[in-house]
């Protein structure tokens, strides 16, 4: 069974493609924050208060391990620091799956980010100038590992259909 892996930064569309990409190939969808949630029983924002970024890693690390060595087909849509942390790069790599990353310019997320103003606690307080350098910043320190991924898919200009048909096209 196919094992299709999205990585990439936040509002990259890894998301909304995975779901796309799941309802079109007959696999099943899983977000990987989501899973952990229902697991935990509490929110992300809840875990990383309660326990830190450390423990929160290790339950994602955890999580990604049970998803990706299950027998079952799937695509499943990475957190944006998922690939940072605990080696997780390394199923990126994994002969049975198909990792793909969403590839998308600064210019692009900074407006992407500042259509969905309030979801996104980390850079709510931040302004267009700053987030444009948070975002720089972020995208410099995790760029090698997103570039572990089989597959580089970009994403600017192009429809959710567009990106799902051309990840479809690798498998």
């Amino acid at each position: 069974m196919k094992k299709v892996v999205l990585c990439g930064y936040m509002a990259s569309g890894k998301t909304t493609t995975a779901r796309l990409l799941a309802k079109t190939s007959g696999l099943l969808y899983i977000d990987l924050d989501e899973a952990i949630e229902q697991k935990a029983g509490k929110s992300i924002p809840e875990l990383f208060e309660e326990g830190g970024e450390i423990k929160f890693r290790k339950l994602e690390h955890e999580m990604l391990k049970a998803i990706i060595n299950g027998s079952e087909g799937f695509v499943l849509s990475l957190g944006g620091g998922t690939p940072c942390y605990a080696n997780n790069h390394e199923v990126l790599q994994r002969e049975d799956v198909i990792s793909v990353y969403l590839k998308t310019s600064i210019t692009e997320l900074v407006k992407r980010i500042e259509n969905q103003s309030g979801q996104r606690p980390l850079i709510n307080s931040l302004k267009s100038d700053e987030l444009h350098e948070f975002i720089a910043q972020h995208l410099f320190e995790r760029s090698y590992y997103y570039h572990k991924a089989k597959h580089i898919v970009v994403t600017d200009g192009k429809s959710t259909e567009q990106i799902a048909n051309e990840i479809m096209s690798l498998f």
